[in-house]
């Protein structure tokens, strides 16, 4: 008997049921595809890295070099903890510790309590929401500059609007920008109305998210406005609230636009001399860069410990 016979289109075809030669032409073309996707997706990347390390990570490096560093006659020698010794022991470092720490203290009074205030009540509207969206977080759309400008207007001994607003009510008129006991809190005032919006929206969005039940269920047990927001709006907000207050401090205690700007930076005695005013006045006004970056790392150290207390303090609390 004779053997079968087999066409040679089912004699050379593998078991698998693929082409041989053309096996290694889709392994290639699907490895160039990879590569080319990874090229692209790791350019990007290494472009953003670089972005980042050099405006970023750089500057925080060169600082803390600086800091052990001193330049005399064009030649830079290192300094060891003399930099840090002189900042420490000029006494206006104290003071500036002591305004920014009051500066911090107010903001948080009106910069934490308002916003949050505020989004409560824009929360309880039914109508118009985004027009009083818009109105709340218009100020943060404004320049720095301007705003600052406008509020120096604003606070002018003889035609500011505030001096006017006194007089319909027969008060006697301020100096409020000249004062010692009025200069740090006009400051805090501006800056609360120039960067309150950002964190009205942040509550606004975190406060739309709680469940209505949990209201109607304490509106069941006969709960009014304040005992709604105690007993369910605070804890239901309590990871933002925490996120935002670690926020304000570490952005309220680098503050240097608003008292720069409203008076001189020193104001009235040196009353609204903060830590980053006095870093900018080392720095360009006496030409001593190395107590400048002395004193931002004494700064850096500070918020890094807020920044670690947060975080334990959040693991914690999720603990």
């Amino acid at each position: 008997m004779s053997a079968p016979t087999l066409s040679p289109s089912k004699a050379t075809r593998p078991r698998n049921g693929h082409a041989g030669p053309n096996r290694p032409n889709s392994a290639r073309e699907e490895f160039l595809r990879t590569l080319r996707r990874n090229i692209s997706a790791h350019g990007f990347l290494i472009g953003a890295v670089l972005c980042f390390s050099f405006f970023s990570w750089y500057p925080m490096v060169r600082e803390f070099i600086l800091a052990f560093q001193k330049t005399e006659n064009g030649k830079t020698t290192w300094a060891g903890w003399s930099n840090l010794s002189y900042v420490v022991n000029d006494p206006a470092f104290w003071q500036a510790w002591r305004n920014t720490l009051l500066f911090s203290a107010l903001a948080l009074v009106f910069g934490f309590a308002i916003p949050f205030v505020v989004a409560v009540v824009l929360n309880e509207f039914r109508h118009g929401q985004g027009y009083l969206r818009l109105l709340v977080y218009l100020p943060v759309m404004l320049p720095p500059v301007a705003s600052v400008l406008l509020f120096k207007y604003f606070y002018d001994p003889g035609y500011g609007l505030f001096n006017r607003i006194l007089e319909i009510f027969h008060l006697p008129a301020q100096q409020w920008l000249q004062d010692t006991d009025t200069a740090m809190l006009s400051v805090v005032i501006a800056a609360t109305w120039m960067n309150m919006g950002g964190a009205t929206l942040i509550y606004l969005a975190a406060l739309q998210g709680i469940p209505g039940e949990l209201y109607e269920a304490a509106e069941l047990d006969g709960a009014g406005l304040l005992r709604k927001v105690w007993h369910v709006t605070i804890p239901q907000t309590r990871l933002i609230l925490s996120l935002l207050l670690l926020m304000q401090i570490i952005a309220t205690m680098q503050v240097f636009t608003e008292p720069f700007l409203l008076t001189n930076g020193a104001g009235p005695e040196g009353s609204t001399t903060t830590v980053v005013y006095l870093i900018y006045q080392y720095a360009f006004n006496f030409n001593n860069y190395g107590s400048a970056a002395a004193l931002g790392l004494v700064l850096l150290v500070v918020l890094a410990g807020f920044s670690a207390v947060y975080v334990r303090l959040s693991r914690n609390s999720e603990d």
